[in-house]
C-alpha cells in the first residue's frame, strides 16, 4: 500500500510541476506592524507567525511567505503588490 501512495504523490507532483515559493522583500517605507497586519489579514497566519516572518524580512532582509502552484502564487504575488510590499515569487529547487 505504501509504494501506491508514493506512486500518487510522484504523479502528483509531476502533475503540478515543481512548487512555487513567494518571497516578500525588505522596503523602507513599509512599517513592521502594517507588514505584520498583511500577513495576518491575508494569509490568515496567527500573529506569532506573521510576526516571526515579519521579523526575518526585516532582519534578513527577506523571507518565503507562501509556497504552492504556480497560479496561487501568482495570485499571493499580485496581492503582495496590491498591498504595496516588494515580493518576487520563485521555483522551488530539489
Amino acid at each position: 500500500m505504501t509504494d501506491v501512495l508514493e506512486d500518487l504523490r510522484l504523479d502528483e507532483r509531476l502533475l503540478l510541476g515543481k512548487p512555487w515559493t513567494l518571497v516578500v522583500w525588505d522596503d523602507p517605507v513599509n512599517l513592521m506592524t502594517y507588514v505584520t497586519w498583511v500577513f495576518t489579514s491575508y494569509f490568515g497566519f496567527p500573529r506569532e507567525k506573521a510576526e516571526r516572518l515579519m521579523l526575518q524580512v526585516h532582519t534578513e532582509g527577506r523571507a518565503a511567505v507562501a509556497e504552492g502552484t504556480r497560479e496561487e502564487i501568482e495570485r499571493h504575488l499580485e496581492a503582495m503588490h496590491g498591498y504595496g510590499l516588494q515580493a518576487t515569487m520563485q521555483r522551488v529547487d530539489g
